[in-house]
């Protein structure tokens, strides 16, 4: 909805100049409106905050949702990016409290709910948000971000300031923070493709985890002290044991309709961002029987670029009945759109692209918010190793009851058709224990060790603990559904692996490349499918009606809305956008991709005669060396050098 800055100091005289500087920064994010906002967090002389904001105007579009935002009666203050969905609930019973309004917006009920309520109000928010709320009698501020950490907050501690803001970018264009990179937010980065929370790559920014809040005052300024953050909400436990695949989908289905309504409240145009897969089908259809009017998007290219979902997407729409629109991109705009991509990083990523090819093609047809099945995949169990990690923990455990040299060599002989690299990551897969969590990191590592070490990267950096992995991320949420019932068993490690890719996978790298890339195209991204109601009713279900059946992916979902989708997208396998990425980095994107590399000689972490080495392999041996690896490289010097470029005075 918006993008949030601010900073807290005991120098007022830096404050505006710096604020006003974030605030430029992220006017892709809120092209509608500014509002700033200075108030004392002490006595005469002491710290006060500066607030900053920029508009996306989604609900209330009249100036009386303008922020910052106060509440006269109170006193208290809020800046807000994102949404609260059960707004209108909250309002009725706000209002019977005695609360008055003056604006029909989310934001108004936010921050009356805060005013009445604290803390407590946190257990009646239902919505994506990240917010900062002055509380005038304590003259604290508050920092907060919501459960499933759909909406990002950064910020930055140092001697006498503290900043923070929806993005990096703004946080280094207040021009109080160094740029300096952080070897551990780096090679966290190799290694996965995306920084990993609480790290960035830079040294003097990090993360505000999902489900956290953080109360500071003028006396944590003063004594220099680093923030105390405090999570508020983590994944439950599993609570329901007896209960049937049809019971549990009939829950789940009348749980998604209420959500789903709710998430199509705006007061701007919204479109629904359309596959061939059950995720967004199953929104798009139960949206049309909610709503008598539902537009969709799928958007593919020209044939002979690579593979897309159009036809499919199309013949589910006619069938369904939405208004549709299919956009087929041409090959010199697709790769236009590459580099505007590039550009557009809040941080290094290698995801995200796809994303930025649809938000735009969404936007420009006038959708200022869109509805996405993002989140389907890791709640209800939608890859490939939520079917194959038992085949992994079987081979594990097999190769432990042989002699070393002898599992080595029947690894070495079932791989002997396959790359050097794909050998390497193989060993590096099954050299460890059987262990689901183990596992499924593994799978999703880019680099694997040995290439880490070649960059001069090891695994014992500090900051990092196992897997290159800061400390504490694995554990950072509770086990998704863990199982309390013997008699529910979780033979699949199902919720071993579903937390894993809620708490990194999505929450480090889709969640984050859907906000970067939606928000540079000022776009508002809904994602249903990760309402906090949702989720806590899969998670509270038993594994056993969760994990595939008979090799089928997302069972519990197909079931919930076999009705509304017809058989032939229930059976059809799953499929992506995909694109000729490979060729483009060997011939149309080479120069942007040497260029970028060239950026990484002022990162000192690196061996850059690795680098080197490993994009000649990459130019000399396609074959042998998958485009993702090289192009980790390439995002990570892309953005270096924009990074420094921005941070400097201009």
């Amino acid at each position: 909805m918006c993008g949030i800055c601010g900073v807290i100091s005991a120098d007022p005289r830096q404050l505006e100049p710096a604020v006003r500087r974030m605030m430029r920064a992220m006017i892709h994010r809120g092209p509608d409106d500014e509002g700033y906002e200075q108030l004392p967090m002490g006595g005469e002389g002491g710290p006060v905050v500066s607030l900053g904001f920029r508009r996306l105007s989604i609900l209330d579009l009249s100036s009386a949702g303008h922020q910052p935002m106060v509440n006269a009666a109170t006193g208290d203050w809020l800046i807000f990016n994102g949404e609260i969905y059960n707004f209108r609930s909250l309002r009725s019973e706000l209002e019977g409290l005695g609360a008055q309004f003056r604006s029909t917006s989310d934001t108004e009920v936010l921050l009356q709910a805060l005013s009445a309520w604290g803390e407590a109000a946190f257990d009646r928010l239902q919505g994506m948000y990240a917010f900062a709320f002055y509380h005038a009698a304590s003259r604290r501020v508050l920092l907060a971000r919501n459960p499933l950490g759909i909406k990002p907050l950064y910020f930055s501690s140092l001697p006498g300031r503290v900043l923070f803001a929806s993005e990096v970018r703004a946080i280094l264009a207040s021009r109080l923070v160094p740029d300096d990179v952080d070897p551990a937010g780096i090679a966290a980065f190799l290694a996965y493709g995306s920084p990993q929370d609480p790290l960035t790559v830079h040294k003097h920014i990090r993360f505000i985890p999902p489900g956290t809040l953080c109360w500071i005052g003028g006396a944590d300024i003063a004594a220099g002290t680093v923030p105390n953050e405090r999570r508020f909400w983590r994944v439950p436990q599993a609570v329901t044991d007896d209960i049937s695949t049809e019971e549990a989908a009939a829950r789940v289905r009348s749980m998604f309709e209420a959500v789903l309504a709710e998430h199509l409240i705006a007061d701007v145009p919204v479109g629904i961002f359309l596959s061939a897969g059950i995720d967004s089908t199953s929104i798009a259809a139960l949206a049309r029987r909610a709503k008598a009017q539902v537009r969709t998007f799928t958007v593919g290219f020209e044939r002979q670029l690579g593979s897309d979902e159009v036809a499919a997407a199309a013949a589910f729409a006619k069938a369904a009945g939405t208004d549709h629109t299919s956009i087929v991109m041409e090959s010199r705009t697709v790769l236009a759109l590459w580099e505007r991509w590039l550009a557009s990083a809040d941080r290094p990523s290698i995801d995200g692209f796809n994303t930025f090819v649809v938000s735009t093609c969404v936007r420009e047809h006038g959708k200022i918010v869109a509805l996405s099945g993002l989140g389907a995949d890791e709640i209800f169990g939608g890859y490939p190793h939520f079917n194959t990690i038992a085949a992994y923990q079987r081979y594990v455990r097999l190769s432990k009851m042989v002699p070393t040299g002898f599992a080595r060599w029947g690894l070495d002989l079932a791989m002997r058709n396959r790359t050097p690299h794909f050998r390497q990551r193989a060993m590096e897969l099954f050299a460890g224990t059987s262990d689901a969590s183990r596992l499924t990191l593994q799978l999703r590592r880019i680099l694997g060790d040995a290439q880490m070490e070649s960059l001069g990267l090891p695994a014992n950096l500090p900051g990092l603990a196992a897997e290159y992995l800061p400390e504490g991320a694995v554990q950072a949420g509770m086990p998704l559904g863990s199982h309390r019932s013997s008699r529910h068993a979780d033979p699949l490690s199902f919720n071993v692996i579903s937390l894993q890719e809620v708490t990194l996978y999505m929450n480090n790298t889709l969640l984050r490349d859907t906000d970067v890339t939606s928000m540079a195209n000022s776009q508002e991204v809904h994602v249903p499918m990760l309402d906090r109601r949702l989720v806590e009713l899969v998670a509270s279900l038993p594994a056993s009606v969760k994990q595939p059946r008979n090799g089928q992916l997302k069972p519990l979902l197909r079931d919930a809305c076999r009705d509304v989708l017809p058989e032939w997208l229930l059976q059809r396998p799953k499929s992506g956008f995909s694109l000729p990425i490979d060729r483009w980095m060997h011939v149309e994107l080479r120069g942007s991709c040497e260029a970028a590399l060239e950026q990484l000689q002022r990162c000192s972490c690196i061996n850059n005669a690795a680098v080197r080495e490993m994009w000649q392999e990459f130019v000399s041996a396609p074959d042998n060396v998958h485009w993702i690896r090289p192009m980790t490289l390439i995002a990570l010097g892309n953005y270096l050098g924009r990074a420094a470029a921005a941070s400097e005075p201009s």
